[in-house]
């Protein structure tokens, strides 16, 4: 079938399914969706390549899909032609917005297991996600071919943990191909059609978008009412403004143009939007002259997260700002507000869900838009009770108030569900309780596997807990976490003094048992990093007035006593003393210069 002539009016919301790929991390969701659309037609010889769907350069580098993507393939059942939409999403925890708002636009998932690692802590917090918007789930075993693969065990756990009918588990292989017929005819049979009505006005849900450099801005929407054509006059609900339709269609695998999108299909339209604020994810789309009932929306993300970026050259601010603008079009889970600091001048203050998801921001901000940039510590929101019964939210180290006006601080803490084999359970409760953790649950899965619930503090995790867990379990614990609330402890700000003066985006907050050790071994950390002056560097590190830690950098020294030949000692003193004088007269007026690598040496934690 040529790209250019599908006619999608002829497809009946019958003859419709919208479906997403969920999974852990890793379990090959987007190898599946290769081999869906190479058995479909949908991918031509010449256009075939592994993670398809994955366009992101950093999604390439690191073999993870981060952003959510949709593809729609023509399929031929029991001679009936079906129009199939697939969304392939990411896997880590740090992306689960993008999984979730997916979900809205489908009626149905395929939950995929790896066979030779079982169900993992986001296997069962996707599973979740999906059941409790409805959808129906069809579980799949996949990698069934390889070596190490042992379905048994693996149906007995989708047994245990989700009451699924071994019956109705479908074992597959996304790399060889086995399975992929069962799993199109289970796509057709057991997942309804779109909820559509044809007779209605154009009504649709805005569920992502992004920018495109030609063209503006491009959303993607799922038809529920009516019909659209090009030409349209349409309204977006919460920005009240009407566009025409310039260009629609579906993704066939890329954009390809068609003349209408009707109830129940999922496709793009563009409108010659030109910026980000104008496409909100989760506005209702709908025709301009009518008036229609608005869909709820998506629940905002909360970020859990916060870190300062920075232009490393002043000048690039504006540069920054257009940058972030458009990356908040393909991401709407990151909050951004303007802030000032002191050593790093003019820049932003980010929310994120998680560390990944901060580090995969930066990179994608140098990569897509050429720009360098530093990104600070990353720190938590805390709740503090004043002497005065006041509560504040904080989110930063510089904004704390003063020691004697704090009655109590609140720190946000998570429920963190941790699946592992039985070999690695002393490590990871060890990791837990060293991080402040309190276990609230273990329960066995099979012999060998078992699932730790622990409530943890959200500070300790937003570092490198994560990267931690892995290289302790030689990367089986899987990791997922949910919000927790508040609770009580004795945090304190740490601030690190340069010859005295505070450097703001280098404070942090620490528990005050573990304030010593890391002011040490951050102090000891900067030492190494920030080169020498013309005059001695303290570095200190402070709680109030209270030092607990300090390391020097000795200054450069030009040996002044060379010319001197003999002589009286005291023309030697007095040109030492001289050189003495000018090198505490530069200390008072010389800046120490700091480098990125110092911001970045206080991510990680020993």
């Amino acid at each position: 079938m040529s790209r250019r002539s599908i006619d999608t009016k002829k497809f009946l919301p019958q003859h419709i399914r919208n479906f997403s790929v969920i999974a852990h991390i890793d379990h090959g969701k987007s190898t599946l969706c290769d081999r869906l659309l190479e058995y479909t037609g949908t991918l031509s010889s010449h256009e075939r390549h592994e993670q398809f769907l994955d366009k992101l350069q950093v999604e390439k580098e690191r073999g993870i899909t981060v952003k959510a993507q949709t593809a729609s393939m023509i399929y031929s059942f029991e001679g009936q032609e079906y129009l199939l939409n697939l969304i392939d999403t990411p896997g880590h925890v740090d992306f689960s917005y993008e999984v979730s708002r997916s979900l809205y636009a489908c009626q149905g998932a395929l939950l995929l297991v790896d066979a030779t690692q079982g169900v993992q802590a986001q296997t069962m917090a996707h599973f979740y996600q999906a059941f409790d918007q409805d959808l129906t789930i069809i579980p799949i075993i996949n990698k069934i071919d390889m070596a190490a693969a042992d379905p048994e065990r693996v149906m007995l756990e989708l047994e245990k943990l989700f009451d699924f009918d071994p019956t109705s588990v479908i074992l597959a292989s996304g790399k060889s191909g086995i399975g992929i017929d069962e799993i199109l005819a289970a796509i057709i049979h057991r997942i309804p059609p779109p909820p559509a009505h044809p007779e209605k006005e154009f009504r649709a849900l805005l569920f992502d978008s992004w920018y495109n450099e030609y063209k503006g801005v491009v959303c993607l929407i799922a038809v529920i009412d009516g019909k659209v054509e090009r030409g349209t006059n349409i309204r977006l609900a919460q920005s009240s403004v009407t566009y025409e339709v310039l260009e629609l269609g579906i993704m066939y695998p890329e954009e390809t143009p068609t003349e209408s999108l009707c109830a129940g299909q999922v496709g793009y339209i563009i409108t010659g939007m030109k910026t980000v604020r104008e496409a909100r994810v989760g506005d209702t789309v709908h025709e301009a002259r009518s008036k229609v009932v608005l869909f709820p929306g998506f629940k905002p993300a909360k970020p859990m997260v916060f870190a300062g970026i920075y232009p490393i050259e002043s000048t690039d601010f504006e540069l920054l700002r257009d940058a972030i603008e458009k990356m908040l079009l393909n991401d709407a889970s990151v909050t951004v507000e303007k802030k000032s600091s002191v050593a790093l001048g003019l820049g932003f203050r980010c929310g994120f869900l998680g560390l990944l998801h901060m580090d995969v921001f930066k990179q994608r901000l140098e990569q897509e838009y050429h720009l360098s940039v530093i990104a600070t510590a990353p720190s938590v929101r805390y709740k503090i009770v004043l002497t005065s019964e006041e509560q504040i939210e904080v989110e930063q180290p510089s904004d704390f108030p003063e020691a004697n006006l704090i009655k109590e601080i609140l720190e946000p803490v998570i429920k963190a569900t941790i699946i592992l084999p039985k070999t690695y359970l002393g490590t990871i409760m060890e990791l837990c309780q060293e991080r402040r953790g309190t276990q609230d649950a273990m329960t066995y899965l099979t012999e060998d596997r078992l699932v730790l619930t622990y409530l943890l503090p959200l500070n300790e995790v937003a570092s490198d807990f994560y990267d931690q867990l892995k290289s302790l379990s030689s990367g089986y614990a899987s990791f997922d976490y949910e919000e927790a609330g508040y609770h009580a402890a004795d945090l304190v700000k740490m601030d690190i003094l340069l010859n005295g003066a505070p450097v703001d985006a280098l404070s942090t907050i620490v528990h005050r048992e573990h304030a010593t050790r890391i002011g040490r071994s951050l102090v000891d950390k900067l030492r190494s990093v920030i080169p020498r002056q013309q005059f001695v560097v303290a570095i200190q590190a402070a709680i109030g007035a209270k030092i607990i830690a300090r390391e020097t950098i000795s200054a450069y020294r030009k040996d002044v006593i060379a010319k001197c030949y003999g002589g009286d000692i005291t023309r030697k003193k007095k040109l030492l003393e001289k050189q003495k004088e000018g090198k505490k007269r530069l200390k008072t007026v010389g800046s120490v210069e700091v480098p990125p690598e110092a911001f970045l040496s206080i991510l990680k934690k020993d």
